[in-house]
């Protein structure tokens, strides 16, 4: 990239005053750029303002703190840039669509915005990260889902693990999870819906639907080894991966109808198996 080397030695001036007031004319002097043209390439690179990604970054930096100490909510939020409990709390709300505070109760994984190095990995990148595919006949199946209220499907998660929806569907067994991306060909868009099969689910099934399978050749990925805080992003660049590099040189068709995912939260294994519909040619 043109500016890679510019870029990289103003995200590095921005981690290290991460926790300082930065304003828009130190960055551009960093980067050696004019304010508008430096605030031009940084939103086109990162796809973000540079105030944005201060405000990810120092989420991201409060998530340890959160989940491995018992530290007060207030007192990380002001350790970590925040000048209010609120404003903390309407951050991360913002940020993940749930309360800091439910977040260290489920402990689950979330998606983070972790220092960027674009020296190293670009700042599009491409994983290199799959490996073979197996290649499967799955038989029709059905699962009690709840659909998804979120238009990015890391949201809705984040809802579905701090609300123990698993559980309440289950009736307090551990299950599997599963997330479906189901093309709404009639509407002309992607619907998401997360649940278990509908044969485990004997508890509360209120505001679920049953989602019908009709099976089919299915190409699974198993996602590569990760931790709670590297996991989202995992599954996301492998999501990338997938739909960018393996399916424009598999050799199948690709229907695009009904892919799916699924792991168990709780086994933190931070592991999850990656289903794609494809058909012969």
């Amino acid at each position: 990239m043109k500016y890679e080397k510019s870029l990289q030695k103003v995200l590095e001036y921005m981690e290290e005053n991460l926790y300082e007031d930065i304003n828009l004319d130190q960055l551009a002097r960093a980067a050696g750029y004019s304010k508008y043209h430096f605030l031009r390439i940084f939103k086109e690179a990162l796809q973000m303002t540079p105030a944005e990604y201060v405000r990810r970054r120092r989420i991201t930096e409060s998530v340890r703190d959160i989940a491995d100490t018992d530290e007060p909510i207030s007192r990380i939020g002001y350790k970590h840039g925040f000048n209010s409990k609120e404003n903390f709390t309407r951050a991360f709300q913002s940020e993940h669509h749930i309360l800091p505070s439910q977040y260290r109760a489920a402990d689950n994984s979330l998606k983070l915005l972790h220092r960027a190095k674009p020296d190293k990995e670009g700042f599009h990148l491409k994983s290199g990260i799959l490996a073979v595919p197996e290649i499967m006949e799955l038989k029709p199946f059905s699962a009690t889902v709840y659909k998804s209220d979120e238009m990015d499907p890391t949201m809705f998660w984040n809802k579905y693990n701090c609300g123990g929806f698993s559980g309440k569907l289950s009736g307090g067994d551990v299950q599997t999870d599963y997330g479906f991306s189901v093309w709404n060909f009639e509407e002309g868009r992607l619907e998401y819906y997360a649940g278990i099969l509908t044969e485990y689910a004997h508890g509360d099934l209120t505001g679920t639907m049953e989602l019908k399978v009709d099976g089919g050749l299915y190409a699974v990925f198993d996602t590569p080894p990760a931790d709670k805080y590297t996991f989202v992003n995992t599954i996301r660049r492998t999501w990338d991966s997938i739909m960018q590099e393996w399916i424009p040189q598999s050799g199948y068709i690709y229907p695009g109808d009904c892919d799916f995912e699924a792991y168990r939260e709780s086994s933190r294994e931070y592991s999850e198996r990656i289903f794609i519909h494809i058909k012969d040619k």
